[in-house]
């Protein structure tokens, strides 16, 4: 029954966003037979829709492959490929624990990148074998030496016997294949030990249920058989067993060091949780699996539903989405302007987007999204320390006992865009810390910042002014007390409590202005006035006023007495009175985005 684990290599490709590891993926499955030319399309793994539009992986895909060897023996290749992108850096890490390889694909013309080291150092704390391959190397402006010089100074990694290939073309990535075989590890386990399976993803099917993914590391899974959830104690019969090769394949069983995926109608999202052991129920295991960090959110912004009776709806779409994405996190909340709606905590902005999309998408929700922001903390008059994940808690106007957070940032960018660099990072209240040059032409800068500067659209402006060649990576590094006010937006002395937010004290004027500036634009004319005031605690710091829209209500009074029109007149004012007085302004969700825009 049992396979020969010396056939087996589970390895995931890792690199920085764009440098080419789909295309790869796509390469390996097409020279060893595994797909046809009738089924070819580029970016094979890339399921969904969202990640074929935008070029970028977002959730990490597994594949079987079967591969014969220069030496004739038949070898079984579990392949993974991963997001290159900071905010899935927890797919990267589900992923690696999975493996006991992975190749560190790096672009021969970009070089290392800020990814580059994130992603290799997380697989060197997974303790993996990593292949080091330099891709792009038949682009015009390749630099192949410059790039291995850049891999050895910043990673330390061994580049005499560099591979150099083309995912594109396909040159070279036999020779790949080869090194994979001999370089990787086979799993270790051993035989006699009870089943110990670690699940590293999870997603919900509307007819089956959960699907688990998996990796053995002991003993054998079977169609059939009684598991047990280590954590949740639940037993589950096994309906439906099988891997991707690239589509789903049925198997009767699945041994040690073999990835796979099962059907145990599972019916409760959380009774299936990434990072759980799956052991069997008549012989359960002792110790689980290591499984993985708690990722904590960093970005916070409220979901609500465009109508009361869609809250349910967006619920269950929020929790199959948190099932087999652990980094998303939701609570219910109330808004005065918006009604019942959800808290909802994310990696960055561009997984806030992607989770937005998502909804709209796969589940037709229609969403009003606040302004996002980070996650700060309070200081108690009794000690204590309070997250405010949401600008509303706050207490009003200024606060010196509040901490945010800062991260350490590294960014690298080519020598002639440091100053530019350096300026920008300054003006988000960095603090740099070092700055070496990797070669020549490329430097690291290491600062320190405070998050809330970086997540709205620093990213957007260093792409900006370094025209596409820089790129950063960032890590949590604690909470550092600052001084910070709640800026309150209010619309004819009514508080929108969806559009305060927590700013540093220097930058709450600029911050006021633009914000009325941008609702008054946003807001379309009432027929009675409509004020829009910027506010700290009890001082109003920016006002703008929108006109109320005139009806020409003298048009039919062709001369006479002036006595009529003004008559006519003094109705409408009076009418326009009331109005104002019970008017109910409807807010677009363009108004809720101002926040997030930034000036040009």
């Amino acid at each position: 029954m049992a396979r020969e684990k010396k056939s087996i290599r589970n390895f995931s490709i890792i690199a920085h966003i764009d440098h080419g590891k789909s295309t790869l993926a796509d390469r390996i499955m097409e020279m060893t037979g595994l797909i046809s030319d009738r089924d070819k399309r580029d970016q094979f793994l890339d399921r969904m829709d969202l990640e074929r539009e935008r070029g970028i992986t977002i959730k990490s895909q597994t594949v079987r492959i079967p591969y014969q060897g220069k030496d004739g023996r038949e070898y079984i290749l579990n392949l993974i490929d991963t997001p290159g992108h900071v905010d899935f850096n927890y797919e990267v890490s589900r992923s690696l624990g999975a493996c006991e390889g992975a190749i560190l694909l790096v672009d021969a013309s970009q070089g290392v990148e800020a990814q580059t080291l994130a992603n290799v150092f997380l697989a060197l704390d997974h303790d993996l074998e990593i292949i080091p391959v330099l891709n792009k190397t038949d682009l015009p402006g390749a630099e192949p030496e410059r790039v291995i010089l850049e891999i050895e100074e910043a990673i330390g990694l061994d580049c005499s016997n560099m591979l150099k290939i083309s995912a594109k073309t396909g040159h070279n990535v036999p020779e790949l294949l080869e090194r994979i075989v001999r370089d990787i590890p086979p799993p270790a386990y051993e035989p006699d030990n009870p089943l110990k399976a670690l699940i590293f993803d999870a997603w919900y099917d509307p007819y089956q249920g959960v699907v688990v993914l998996f990796r053995v590391y002991e003993g054998f899974i079977e169609k059939g058989q009684q598991i047990q959830m280590f954590y949740s104690e639940k037993v589950f019969e096994v309906n439906s067993l099988g891997v991707f090769a690239p589509d789903p394949t049925y198997r009767e069983w699945i041994g040690p060091g073999e990835v796979g995926y099962l059907f145990a109608n599972i019916k409760d999202l959380k009774e299936a949780r990434v990072g759980d052991t799956i052991t069997a129920a008549a012989n359960p295991v002792a110790e689980p699996c290591p499984g993985f960090k708690k990722i904590h959110p960093m970005v916070f912004c409220g979901l609500y539903p465009t109508e009361p009776a869609k809250y349910d709806p967006l619920k269950k779409a929020l929790e199959r989405l948190q099932l087999n994405d652990t980094a998303f996190t939701f609570e219910p909340e109330t808004s005065h302007a918006l009604g019942f709606g959800f808290r909802c905590g994310f990696l960055g902005l561009l997984h806030m987007d992607i989770i937005q999309e998502r909804l709209e998408r796969e589940f037709q929700a229609e969403l009003i999204a606040t302004a996002p922001s980070v996650i700060y903390q309070l200081k108690k008059p009794d000690g204590t320390l309070q997250a405010l994940d949401n600008p509303s808690l706050m207490p009003p106007g200024e606060s010196r006992e509040i901490s945010e957070p800062y991260v350490r940032m590294e960014i690298h960018v080519p020598n002639e865009y440091v100053g530019k660099v350096l300026k920008l990072c300054e003006e988000k209240r960095g603090t740099q810390k070092d700055i070496r040059y990797l070669t020549s032409s490329r430097v690291i800068i290491t600062y320190e910042m405070p998050f809330a500067e970086i997540v709205y659209d620093f990213f957007d402006k260093l792409k900006s002014l370094s025209r596409g060649y820089a790129s950063m990576d960032y890590e949590l590094i604690g909470y550092f007390p600052a001084h910070l006010a709640k800026l309150e937006i209010k619309i004819n002395d009514e508080p929108v409590d969806a559009m305060s937010m927590i700013v540093h004290r220097e930058n709450a004027y600029r911050l006021g202005r633009e914000l009325a500036l941008k609702l008054k634009r946003a807001i379309p004319r009432q027929l009675f006035e409509v004020i829009v005031q910027a506010c700290i605690g009890n001082k109003v710091i920016a006002k703008e006023r929108t006109p109320p829209l005139r009806k020409n209500v003298t048009a039919k009074c062709y001369g006479g007495d002036i006595t009529r029109k003004r008559k006519l007149l003094e109705k409408q004012k009076e009418g326009k009175r009331r109005m104002k007085k019970m008017g109910n302004i409807e807010i677009p969700q363009e108004a809720f985005l101002a926040a997030l825009q930034s000036e040009k």
